[in-house]
């Protein structure tokens, strides 16, 4: 009994130290006229993010208080451009911290409901376990009746989406292995990407009662795939289970089965960008050491038109982000799209007198297949070839008044290896099967793909032991050049279009454009769920109409052809210095030996132009014309026509 008097008391002696140590470290003075408890409540009373702790979590306007904006100027400070960095500012006009408040993601639940309206809780507790995981994972832990839709509206803990600790509390061991929302958290721990030794875990303690920690998996993707992966069961028409089950999404799949799983590229290495730092982590308490790398919390994705409609509706849905700052978050999102996503290159591969051959050369430049995620996503390639006058021969992948893709076919539209007709349009999507073999967008009637040829990552495989969750469907099995390079190899994440266009007795220059265009709620998609109406059906549907949906432009490329007889383009045969050309002198060097004529040139709608051209020392020199532009000469090697791109500035 003596003992066990004396252990409490070294235990109470113990603690009443570790109290003090933390409320010393915390309590620290700061620099300048105000205290830490003022500035404290200076930036609560002047931050929207909610603060509240439930049994098990925070909520992101706690977290604010020591990582959100530093008022002193000192914490969140990248010392290379001397901007704010803080990861509160940067997340809150993410799709992330919104995911609860999104309209298309509340319509969409509200059309299943509708559908199968006996489902309800099954349906919006899936949904709900990760577009509001911390309310959602409360009830759970907690071992109460789980959260629901009608929870949804009143729940401040929903309403911060995927804050702070739907990530940084996960545990380490689970992370990985189980997905479609099944999250597994720490009761009272924190993870972060640095060593214990290089934080001070006192002031987290004193706060906010967590204890932080290094968690090495908080930097890898495996703490993205619980929610990034969802698999859902399938019922019939009557709304029964099948025992059937669907891959909505396997984002996090997809990155296994390419080569950056291997090769240390994480997701958060595009979404999360790291910068060398130091920064200092917690606001106001500059005598931290700060930490290298720090990761950015831009979060940026593919769903630019969403932040659109969620920036112009700030107040009606109560964001607690302003327009700046999801102006910030959109350019982030273009930038991904349009500099990271995509590669795309037109050849002209031959032309005769009465058809003009080409090939768009599409290469995924993402980490996982290009669309990925949620299934209504597509991309398609606008292939367009004009002649000289500028008047358009061949069109395929043009939108209508709706942004609709004409000549989409009623149901879906098959994947092409060879285009020969306006009417036929390269979309790469996932396309649902019900029961029937019907197409459908209701994901709980979801069975099968009946075609999914969205573009592959580099390195993906049939026969990755995750190809069963991110496999192809449809015509583009029997394409035999998508995934493959030149030597037939797999793994290549392309895919060539072969064009054949009609010239109908055309024989002057041709210029030839492909563009790839991005949507992430194409009209297709939206009809079924907006023949229903509820309050959130019908709020997205006026947010969506009031909303610009023009598709996104992610990559093009172009390719004039000269006129009827000039069928290459090549640089294997010369070399052209210099290219580009500021004052329009080039000189074209060619092997010893090699018979070289000078035939014509062309601006880049095939017209003739004039150029000074004249061979100096056994090679040809060329003055440009003075407007800046691409032009071609048209030169004759051994025998051989050759169309040279030059570039004038």
């Amino acid at each position: 009994m003596r003992y066990s008097r004396s252990l409490r008391l070294v235990l109470a002696l113990c603690l009443v130290v570790m109290l003090f140590a933390g409320w010393t470290e915390a309590n620290r003075p700061v620099r300048g006229p105000h205290g830490r408890l003022e500035l404290l409540l200076f930036r609560s009373a002047n931050d929207t993010l909610p603060v509240l702790q439930s049994d098990h979590f925070w909520t992101s306007g706690r977290c604010a208080g020591c990582h959100g904006r530093d008022l002193l100027g000192q914490a969140s400070i990248d010392p290379a451009t001397g901007h704010d960095v803080n990861v509160v500012d940067d997340w809150r006009s993410s799709i992330m911290a919104n995911s609860a408040r999104d309209p298309f993601f509340r319509a969409k639940l509200d059309h299943e409901v509708l559908v199968n309206p006996g489902h309800t809780d099954a349906l919006s507790n899936k949904c709900l376990s990760c577009h509001a995981p911390l309310a959602m994972h409360e009830e759970l832990i907690a071992g109460r009746p789980p959260f629901t839709l009608a929870m949804l509206d009143t729940s401040v803990l929903a309403s911060d989406g995927v804050s702070c600790l739907a990530c940084h509390m996960q545990r380490p061991g689970p992370t990985g292995n189980f997905f479609s929302g099944d999250l597994h958290f720490d009761s009272a721990r924190v993870y972060g990407p640095y060593f214990d030794d290089q934080i001070n875990p006192a002031i987290m303690q004193f706060f906010v009662g967590l204890t932080p920690g290094y968690g090495e998996h908080i930097v890898d993707s495996k703490v993205c795939a619980g929610c990034h992966t969802l698999i859902t069961e399938t019922v019939d028409l009557d709304g029964n289970l099948t025992g059937d089950h669907f891959v909505e999404q396997a984002t996090y799949h997809e990155w296994q089965n390419s080569v950056y799983s291997a090769n240390g590229t994480h997701c958060n290495t595009c979404h999360m960008p790291r910068i060398d730092g130091p920064v200092i982590l917690a606001a106001e308490y500059a005598f931290l050491s700060g930490q290298t790398p720090f990761g950015m919390h831009h979060l940026a994705g593919g769903n630019a038109h969403m932040l659109e409609i969620l920036k112009a509706n700030r107040d009606a849905l109560a964001i607690p982000a302003t327009e700046e700052q999801f102006d910030s978050t959109i350019a982030r999102s273009h930038r991904l799209l349009t500099e990271r996503t995509l590669n795309v290159l037109v050849h002209a591969e031959d032309r005769t007198a009465d058809t003009a051959f080409y090939t768009v050369h599409l290469e995924n430049r993402a980490g996982h297949r290009f669309p990925s995620g949620y299934p209504s996503r597509r991309a398609f390639v606008r292939f367009v070839v004009r002649d000289a006058e500028g008047d358009t021969l061949f069109s395929s992948g043009m939108t209508d008044a709706t942004y609709e893709v004409i000549g989409h076919d009623t149901g879906f539209e098959p994947h092409y290896d060879v285009i020969r007709d306006g009417g036929e349009v390269q979309i790469y999507e996932l396309v649902m099967g019900d029961v029937n073999g019907d197409v459908t967008t209701v994901l709980e009637r979801a069975k099968d793909p009946l075609k999914d040829n969205r573009l592959v990552p580099l390195g993906f495989v049939t026969s990755h032991p995750s190809y069963d969750t991110t496999r192809l469907a449809g015509a583009v099995l029997m394409d035999a050049d998508f995934n493959r390079d030149a030597s037939n190899t797999e793994g290549s994440g392309t895919d060539v279009i072969h064009y054949h266009v009609a010239l109908n007795g055309v024989t002057s220059g041709l210029i030839a454009t492909a563009e790839v265009f991005y949507q992430t709620m194409p009209p297709g998609w939206n009809a079924e769920m907006l023949s229903f109406h509820s309050a959130r059906i019908d709020s997205f549907r006026t947010m969506l109409a009031e909303s610009d949906a023009s598709p996104i432009l992610i990559a093009a490329d172009s390719i004039a052809l000269g006129p009827l007889g000039v069928a290459e383009r090549t640089n294997a045969l010369l070399t052209v210095l210099p290219n580009p050309t500021t004052d329009g002198q080039v000189r074209v060097l060619h092997n010893v030996g090699d018979h070289v004529r000078y035939v014509a040139a062309y601006d880049p709608r095939g017209r003739a132009v004039q150029v000074h051209a004249e061979v100096r020392n056994g090679s040809w020199s060329f003055q440009l014309p003075d407007a800046a532009g691409v032009y071609l000469l048209h030169l004759e090697v051994n025998g051989r026509n050759v169309l040279q791109r030059i570039v004038r500035r």
